[in-house]
């Protein structure tokens, strides 16, 4: 076991100089504290159970007793061990146990001290808003860890394997893993309380996205055209950015055209169209959306964080 502790600090040292491991760390300890204080703060009160080991730490809690933080962490151990050998070993258990810890201390810390104070003056007294800042501060909190390559551990780790296969987004992932233990909580608190999970559980997955990928801030521009010197030497004219081309063939009519490929922010869109309507009006056009462009003319791979 030691020498797979001095080897996994060895490949470490190898692979992130000491600024990026303080970097991620200090990343994973605050995307932990914000989660714990959305969790504590929003869905504790109300026992909005939605999903995964925090959720089932709620319903233990309200049978039992047993201090949430403490279920959360005694739940999380069999998950780190499949994380361990399905997530990257060392590299995996030395982000996931350190938010899985601060997340459990940090929320029996919120419980314990901050609600008590809270009780007499409460954020709010009305269950949607807190199934609303339940997903968004909990989202937020998760996508601020996975961007530091880790996991706030319990069924997180079951979506990022979905993640990590499949590629489904974190959205659909949380609603697969998670689904379960929102309708046991139905059973146990009610379904007005669920359908509230629901609501949490859902905005959960999409602030965990949007932090997670970041936004969208790139379109695909895709031309087909007869007139591809013209719209070539007008694309990098106009909007300064490269773009690639190659002849095709179309299969209904068995004709040759050209195919342009174009990246392009999203604020070039409406030129980009304007561009192609002027040059070729029976250009065939296709604008798709990108999270994110790297190399000449967008983000350097040289400034290229090991966060993202």
């Amino acid at each position: 076991m030691g020498k797979r502790i001095q080897n996994f600090l060895r490949n470490l040292k190898k692979h992130y100089d000491i600024l990026s491991i303080a970097n991620r760390l200090i990343l994973i300890i605050l995307g932990s504290v914000i989660a714990a204080v959305g969790f504590s703060l929003f869905q504790v009160p109300f026992t909005l159970a939605a999903g995964g080991v925090s959720g089932i730490g709620i319903i233990v809690n309200h049978f039992s007793g047993l201090p949430i933080g403490i279920t959360i962490l005694l739940l999380n151990i069999p998950l780190l061990i499949i994380g361990f050998y399905k997530l990257g070993r060392w590299y995996f258990v030395f982000s996931t146990v350190i938010s899985v810890i601060i997340f459990s201390v940090a929320t029996d810390i919120c419980i314990n001290f901050f609600l008590p104070i809270l009780k007499g003056h409460p954020i709010t007294d009305d269950m949607l808003l807190s199934a609303i800042y339940a997903g968004l501060i909990g989202g937020v909190g998760g996508g601020i860890i996975f961007r530091a390559g880790g996991t706030l551990g319990g069924t997180n780790i079951i979506g990022k394997l979905i993640y990590k296969k499949f590629g489904i987004p974190m959205s659909q992932c949380y609603l697969f893993s998670d689904g379960f233990v929102i309708l046991f909580a139905a059973f146990v608190f009610g379904w007005n309380i669920a359908l509230h999970a629901f609501l949490t559980i859902f905005l959960i997955g999409l602030a965990t996205d949007y932090v997670f990928e970041g936004p969208s801030v790139i379109r695909i521009g895709t031309v087909i055209t007869d007139k591809p010197d013209e719209i070539t030497q007008i694309l990098m004219k106009m909007l300064n950015k490269g773009v690639s081309r190659w002849e095709i063939v179309g299969a209904y009519t068995g004709k040759k055209h050209h195919m342009i490929y174009c990246a392009i922010y999203r604020s070039q869109a409406n030129m980009f169209k304007q561009v192609i309507a002027k040059t070729d009006p029976k250009a065939f056009v296709v604008i798709g959306e990108g999270r994110q462009a790297l190399g000449e003319g967008f983000i350097p791979w040289g400034k290229i964080s090991q966060t993202q």
